[in-house]
């Protein structure tokens, strides 16, 4: 039997998007993601954060400093009770690359690696590109986690993640 996910973009739907986050020290979650994933971990879902990480890139901050934070993330979650699966990022600059939203290779990804249904998946994202890479890879239902009008393939847009695990 196929798997269903919670896609989590990570700035501005994990953590509160302060630009290049790449320190634990600046990493500070969004009210209502942890009671989200664990929500959604009862509901039988894998919870998988897909971001793009262009700081690396841009020679902002590291892989190894991305790994940092990225196993601090995780451990606060693991602790809440609220475990994120696994991470799948893109650091590169190059709007072109595959695994670059609003390209879909980052869910294609996360699909092949957990045999995901992705019709039956749903992705929480911020910005039009986040709704626009999960749509092209078959999401089901995605939510714009914003104060703006929903872009072509998002079921909603939400102001709160509460609104998002009403739909779990």
């Amino acid at each position: 039997m196929a798997s269903k996910a919670l896609f989590l973009d990570r700035d501005g739907v994990v953590n509160v998007d302060g630009g290049y986050v790449h320190r634990s020290e600046d990493f500070l979650l969004v009210p209502g993601i942890m009671d989200l994933c664990r929500k959604a971990r009862e509901k039988g879902y894998l919870v998988i954060v897909v971001t793009n990480q262009s700081g690396i890139g841009r020679g902002m901050f590291t892989e190894e400093d991305f790994t940092r934070l990225t196993e601090h993330m995780k451990g606060a979650f693991s602790a809440a009770g609220a475990e994120v699966t696994d991470v799948f990022h893109c650091p590169s600059v190059d709007d072109g690359h595959p695994d670059r939203k609003p390209n879909p290779g980052l869910f294609l990804k996360a699909a092949a690696a957990y045999g995901l249904d992705m019709a039956a998946c749903i992705s929480v994202g911020d910005r039009e590109r986040d709704i626009q890479a999960a749509f092209a890879a078959g999401v089901g239902r995605n939510f714009l986690f914003s104060c703006g009008d929903a872009p072509t393939g998002a079921t909603a847009r939400v102001k709160t993640l509460d609104e998002v695990a009403a739909w779990l």
